[in-house]
């Protein structure tokens, strides 16, 4: 059997959608996998990742946590990132993971100037979208799901921006051949995305939005959602 995709677990969904399954269930449905095609290591417990060779790519997945806070976990898992980026192994970071990618490999990360991104969101590609192999013949704009607070103000050296939104600059990058950071959420579908926006309402209002005219315009984003089997590809093509 070909080695498993490794879910690293840097946080849990709000306690209200936990009857959803943790965020590596979300990731390995939107993902097409069964159970036994993936490993998850939740960081957050203190759990040990594997040796690079043991895995066929990683995705690393959202969190309520704070990549500035530089938790001990968190930047032992940003140097972990550094060796798999460098030894060429498929990379996905989806918001906390995305910029834990970025700051792992010398991007800025920060409280989002434009305040809280939140509900389906309009992701403007950039036309280097054009030939990466997750976004390549993806509309100039589709929809996709976003929550959060930090982004990536500044992308690491090298890196390639490859989408944008009205609030944040870089919504996606690539680096090298084999490593992306998405900062909008490819495993939620709207269950997921109202549940956040009515868990997150207070937040959002200090922010001038209104959860409850955001939650009536969540609708689905498959093209967004299907980038997670695209990186599955990936990881067969690194094999």
């Amino acid at each position: 059997m070909a080695a498993p995709l490794l879910i690293i677990e840097t946080g849990k969904p709000l306690p209200s959608l936990n009857r959803y399954g943790g965020f590596a269930h979300w990731i390995r449905v939107a993902a097409g996998l069964c159970v036994r095609q993936t490993r998850v290591v939740d960081v957050t417990a203190g759990q040990a990742l594997p040796a690079l060779a043991e895995v066929s790519g990683v995705v690393i997945s959202g969190s309520a946590a704070y990549v500035t806070d530089r938790a001990d976990w968190s930047e032992a898992t940003a140097a972990w990132l550094r060796q798999a980026v460098a030894a060429g192994l498929p990379v996905l970071g989806i918001c906390y993971g995305h910029q834990l990618l970025a700051h792992a490999l010398g991007g800025e990360v920060a409280f989002n100037p434009a305040g809280r991104e939140s509900g389906t969101i309009a992701l403007t590609l950039h036309a280097e979208a054009a030939d990466d192999p997750l976004f390549a013949g993806l509309p100039a704009t589709l929809p996709a799901h976003a929550t959060h607070l930090q982004t990536v103000l500044t992308p690491p050296p090298g890196a390639t921006v490859l989408a944008q939104s009205a609030r944040d600059n870089c919504q996606a990058f690539r680096i090298g051949e084999r490593a992306w950071g998405v900062q909008f959420h490819p495993e939620f579908a709207t269950h997921h995305m109202r549940g956040y926006l009515r868990e997150r309402a207070e937040c959002i209002a200090r922010h001038g939005g209104d959860a409850r005219q955001l939650a009536r315009q969540v609708h689905a984003a498959p093209q967004a959602r299907h980038l997670l089997r695209r990186f599955v590809r990936q990881t067969r093509l690194a094999a």
